[in-house]
Formats: C-alpha cells, structure tokens, sequence
C-alpha cells in the first residue's frame, strides 16, 4: 500500500507562481510538497466579504474599507512614504506605503475606486493603513471582489499572503480532484459524525459559503486564537465561534486534531511495545537490604513512598525492560524511592546510572546516594566536571571494568566514551528538561547481550494528566501524592517592588532569628549573562543596605567547584542571605532556610515558581515566600500569581501552567524530542484524549495496516519516539 498518493508528493516548485527561490522559502515552513500545503493550515480568517464605512473604522481593528482615491502624494518627511488618500462621503481614510513603484503611484490616480483590508491605525494626518491590501472595484457595482472569508496562513520571511493563498488553492483544486487516502476508521468517523480527511482539509482552507453570515457578529478579523504558534494551527479555531460557522469549520479541526493525536498516541505505544518486547534484567533486592536501609535513614517513609516503591518492585523483577515515571510535589520524597530501586538492582550485581539535569543537582544526588549506600559497600562515582584528568579516566575505567555500582552526572553519563559492564537501570531526574532521544540513548547505551535496563523517570514538576496521557503514554506513572510529616506548608505573599524596602528591613529581623533567606533574580531577558549580573548587582546593594548579614552569591556562570562551596557554606549556616538566579530551581535542599524573594515573579511560569518556592519550608517553624513583582500588573500575571497565593498544590498548579501557557511551553518544545502538534493543543482538545486511546485500539483491532501511514503522514521525518 502506497504511503502518500503521488500528486500528493508532487514538489511546491511545480505549481504555478511557485519558483525555486519561493520553493526555498517554503521549506522553512516545512513545506516541500503539495501534501505539505495542504496541512499547513490558517491561523485565523479575515471577514473580506462586508464593507465597512470609513467614518465607522476603529483604530487597532482590521476591516474592509472602499472608496475614491481624492489624492496620492509623496510625502519626504521623516521616512519617505506614498499617501494616498481615499473618501466614502462619511470619512477619510489614509493608505501609506513605505515601499512602492512608480507604477502603483501611477495607478493610484484621483478618481480610481479601491477596496483595502488592514489594520486602522492613528497616523499623522489622521485614521490610516500601512502597507494594506487593496485591488481596483468595478466602479458600476462598487462591490468587493472577496466571495468568502480569507485565510491567514503562518509565515516566514519572504512569503507573502498572496502567494501561499494562490499555492494553496491550486492544492485545494488537486485535493478536490483527487482526494487523499482516509486512515482513519470508518466507524469513528461515523460515531463522531466527522467529514473525511478531504472534506475537512477544503473546509478549513476554504470555508463554506454562507460562513460569513454567521461570522458577522465577530470581530472584523476573525481572530481565531489567543496563541499564535511556530508553523502551526494550535488555537486557529478557538473562540466564540457560532452558529454554521462552528458548525462547519469547528468539526473540521476537531477532525484533523483527533488525527494527529492518534498519530502520536500510535507512535508512542509502539515505541513501548518494542521496548516491552525486549528481555530486561530481573531484580530483585536481596532479603533485609531495603529494611536495613530504611532503619538508618533519619527519617519515616511515607505511605506513598512504600507503595511506589512496590510499584518499582513488581516491575523490576517481571522480566521486561521498566518504563515508569515518578512524580511527586517538591519534598516528596523522590530520591529516597530512587535509592530503593537502585539497590534492587545492585543487589543483583548490576550497575545503576542517575542522571540529572544540571551540575549542582547531580552533585546533591552524588552526596544523598553516597550519605545512603556507601554503608552498605556500594561504589558510586560522579562523572560531573568537577573531575578531570587522571581521576576521570580511573573513575571511567573503573565504570567499564564492573568496579563501581552507580555513577551519577549530567547528560554527559551517555556520551560515548562512557561505558558500563553491566548496567541495569537508568534513573533520569527532571526528565522534561531532557529530550526524548537523551534518554532513548542511555537506555541504548545499557544494552549487552540482548538485555536491556530498566528505566525510572523522577520529576518534581506535576505532569497534568493532559500530559501525561500523550506525552508520557510510553510510561507507567506513579504519584507520590504525600508529603513526610515535618514539611511546613509556605505561606505565599504577592507584593509590589515598590515595597522593596519593607522586604530588606524583613531580612535583618529574619537573620536575627537565625533564619536563612534566599533572594532569586530574574529578568525578561533570557540571556544567562545579563541574569548573573543582575544578581551580582542586587547581592552589593542589599550587602550595604544590610551590613549585618552575611550575603552570598551563585549563579549559573560560576564554576561547578565554586558553586557548591557556595552551596555548602549557605547550607552549613556561614552566609545568612543567598542571592541566586533560577540556578537554585531544582535539587537544592537547606532546611534553615525559610524565606524567599523572587523578583519579578510575574515573568516566571507557575511551574517554575512552584519549584523554587519548594526550596523553603524543608525545616521546622514558618516559612514564607514573596513573589515581588513590577507594576502595573496584567490580568494575566495577576491570575497566575494568585494561584501561588492561594494553592500548594503542584497539580492544581501544573494544570493550570497549561490552561495558561499550553504544552510548548510547560514541556519546553525547543528541547530534543518533545512532542510539537501542528493543529492539536493539548489544552483545547483534552475532552479527545480518552476517545483517542480507545481509538487506537480500533485501529489496531481493524485496520492495523493503517497505523503506520496515519504515523507516516502526521509526523513524518518527526517519528522521533517510534524512531529514536
């Protein structure tokens, strides 16, 4: 069976408008071939089809205007422009373009009928439009030539509107010509009362007439989404949409979206049936060695941390390569869990790697894991780049050689000159930070002789079970839904920088009492640089507005080596006040400390906040944090930070991370591996997700054939789970 049709493949560049420079240009929005114009779809449409008066145009709408061109002129002040000025009898309105020919002067002569769309504006000489687009009017019926509302597709540079709308009807008329296979089963398409694929592609690139009669009561430019996305159509139809106008394009988009979540549910699963297929190590702890090591830990396990640990233990020991994910909110007990699965498998002779995602995390495990098991004669060694030289090679050979049990580092723990004798399991902390090929590699890095590790995934970041249904379907997960006795819960405080010094006099009256304080800053500016120093700046001005307390400083541009002696003397109570950049996010633990300030908290994400929140609160007595903010503050920002004012619960926060940011952003789409829609949204579209794993198995059960062209088709050279 053919994967694609071959008019389907037929290259942009044989279209007609379509050269090879344009061809070039296109690439860069993915689009190579004629299928691929035909998936790249609007982010919103434009209502073209009614006239509004010039007299009732508002400045920062987008509308239709029409009327008679009464002057066009140069105009040399400032930057050189072409006026053209045009009237309807209830207004004027004021066409300016900065680039133009003297052709278009020419033909912008007084007297020529125009209709222009664009955004009205405040100008110098009143109402005007940049750069609009316009074309003549037949001056007997004065009539727009638009039949139906316009798509906007996304851009890139050098493409104009016209020209992908001109590429993508001749598509449209190939589509209606030929059609595209439907890999999607008859029977859901029936149940949900979906168009076909064909249908649904032509409905959203050409909205059915009559649409824009039920557009009417929108804006004149349909907005159709409050995120605009890299390439793609995540919100293009979200908003009050009514009437045949939802009816029509609402179904189309749930249509295609429910065919790209499947795509990747199908990849996923696959992916996990492969692994399962796999023979893995059977571990098992040896009798007494968990019960020896929880009896000198200086705490109680939880309940939840002995359930998942019996979670970790009925996998461990099944015979088939362990995919779990462990979450848990900050302080619940994560590491300890993990300890407990790495003695599973050292019991049996095996190697365990933990991998975390930045140096100073890594060396709080090394510390943890050592402080745990090296009573109990395990060998651990910290591949970070503290250690160079002669002692990185022993260390390294001594990993090959079978003479170390676990090593601990940062991504570098898969880089090839890094092997294992006998590795059994892979722990990977804060998993979202790493991409999905980084910890298929360590996996593959395990593999001997046909045995493949476990794998144990730990994040303190709450996945909402949004996520975690499609983003981690090759997963099992275990929640860790409780916090050890002790944890004192974090009063949290909204306040206005303008306070700042109320905030500073509160430092001196919380260093008396013998209490530690972190100070976290940030900037809009995501340049690493900039943000050290601007906490270089704020740890001398708040070291001479408090002469009395001992101020310290680390951020991410420190050295490995100074860090953690930074870290260790805050820890060991010889600096009272630490200023930090997010460096301090994850994985630091000082019990005394009990007061945070986050400058700037409105720029931060909730997730993000929650994090470092979490770093107070570990010891005994009250412990507060104080999101400092620059006024004014939004909607928006004052929305998210009441949410941190109101909840300690990461989920409730997690959902609402993506309710506000959506996935990209909650997962960080840059990184290697993550999961990028072109027209889902995992936000809108979770109502789908239940029906889309029941789905999956209809496809399986009746046209198994056509899970890997729906695969092929949606995420194409992207089948980076399936194929990583």
């Amino acid at each position: 069976m053919n994967e694609r049709p071959s008019w389907e493949q037929t290259p942009v560049a044989a279209l007609k408008g379509a050269g090879a420079a344009t061809a070039a240009k296109l690439e860069k929005l993915g689009i190579r071939s004629v299928g691929d114009l035909l998936f790249h779809l609007p982010l919103r449409y434009e209502d073209r089809t009614r006239v509004t008066p010039i007299g009732a145009l508002q400045p920062g709408s987008s509308a239709l205007a029409q009327g008679r061109v009464e002057l066009t002129e140069l105009v040399p002040k400032g930057r050189r422009s072409l006026v053209c000025r045009i009237g309807d009898g209830t207004g004027h309105l004021y066409l300016r373009f900065f680039h133009f020919t003297q052709r278009q002067r020419e033909q912008l002569a007084r007297g020529a009928l125009l209709a222009c769309f664009g955004e009205a504006r405040n100008g110098f000489y009143g109402l005007e439009m940049v750069h609009p687009e316009y074309h003549f009017v037949d001056a007997l019926t004065m009539e727009p030539a638009e039949g139906g509302l316009t798509a906007v597709y996304p851009l890139t540079e050098g493409v104009r509107q016209q020209t992908l709308r001109r590429l993508t009807a001749q598509a449209v008329n190939l589509l209606k010509a030929h059609e595209l296979s439907d890999w999607l089963p008859e029977s859901i398409r029936r149940e949900r009362r979906w168009p076909g694929l064909s249908e649904a592609l032509i409905t959203l690139h050409c909205p059915p007439s009559g649409t824009s009669d039920a557009a009417q009561a929108l804006t004149p430019a349909l907005s159709l989404g409050k995120r605009e996305p890299e390439g793609g159509f995540q919100e293009a139809l979200a908003g009050p949409l009514r009437g045949g106008f939802q009816e029509a394009i609402e179904r189309a988009r749930q249509r295609l979206a429910f065919e790209e979540l499947l795509a990747h549910h199908l990849s996923l699963t696959q992916l996990r049936g492969r692994i399962k297929r796999q023979p893995a190590p059977v571990l098992e702890a040896k009798p007494g060695v968990l019960d020896q090591f929880a009896a000198a830990l200086p705490f109680a396990m939880t309940a939840a941390q002995r359930r998942v640990i019996g979670e970790l233990g009925e996998d461990l020991a099944a015979g088939s390569p362990m995919l779990r994910l462990v979450q848990g909110d900050v302080g619940a007990g994560k590491t300890v869990v993990a300890a407990c699965a790495a003695l599973m498998a050292l019991s049996g002779g095996w190697q365990v790697a933990l991998m975390a995602p930045t140096e100073l995390l890594a060396e709080q495990h090394l510390r943890s894991f050592s402080a745990w098991l090296e009573p109990l004669g395990v060998r651990l060694v910290g591949l970070t780049a503290r250690l160079k030289g002669a002692a990185r090679q022993a260390a390294l050979d001594d990993l090959a050689a079978g003479r170390v049990g676990v090593a601990v580092g940062t991504h570098a723990l898969f880089q090839e000159h890094v092997r294992f004798a006998k590795l059994g399991l892979a722990v990977i902390d804060e998993q979202h930070r790493f991409g999905v090929h980084q910890r298929l590699a360590l996996r593959e890095k395990g593999a001997h002789n046909g045995i493949t590790p476990h794998q144990l995934i730990m994040t303190a970041t709450p996945i909402p079970r949004t996520l975690a249904m499609l983003g981690y379907a090759d997963l099992d997960v275990s929640v860790i839904d409780e916090l050890p006795p002790g944890r004192t819960p974090v009063t949290t405080t909204v306040i206005s920088s303008a306070r700042r010094d109320e905030v500073i006099d509160r430092i001196t009256h919380w260093a008396e009492q013998g209490r530690q304080v972190y100070w976290v800053c940030t900037l809009i500016e995501e340049s690493e640089m900039l943000q050290c120093e601007a906490a270089e700046a704020t740890a001398s001005r708040l070291a001479e507005a408090l002469p009395a307390v001992r101020v310290a400083l680390v951020h991410g541009r420190m050295k490995p080596a100074q860090k953690d002696a930074v870290m260790q003397a805050f820890k060991s109570g010889e600096a009272d006040l630490l200023v930090a950049t997010t460096v301090i996010e994850v994985g630091v633990d000082v019990p005394n400390a009990s007061l945070m300030v986050i400058e700037n908290a409105e720029r931060l994400g909730l997730a993000q906040l929650h994090q470092l929140r979490g770093r107070v609160g570990r010891g005994p007595g009250e412990a507060h944090c104080l999101l400092m903010y620059q006024p004014p503050l939004s909607a928006l920002a004052r929305e998210r930070l009441g949410i941190l004012r109101e909840t300690n619960d990461g989920f409730r926060i997690a959902e609402k991370d993506l309710q506000l940011r959506g996935p990209g952003e909650v997962l960080g789409t840059r990184q290697t591996g993550q999961i990028q829609f072109r027209i889902a949204d995992l936000t809108r579209d979770q109502a789908l997700l239940d029906a889309v794993k029941a789905a999956a198995e209809t496809v399986r059960r009746e046209c198994p054939e056509h899970a890997p062209l729906l695969m092929a088709r949606w995420l194409g050279q992207a089948e980076r789970y399936a194929e990583a």
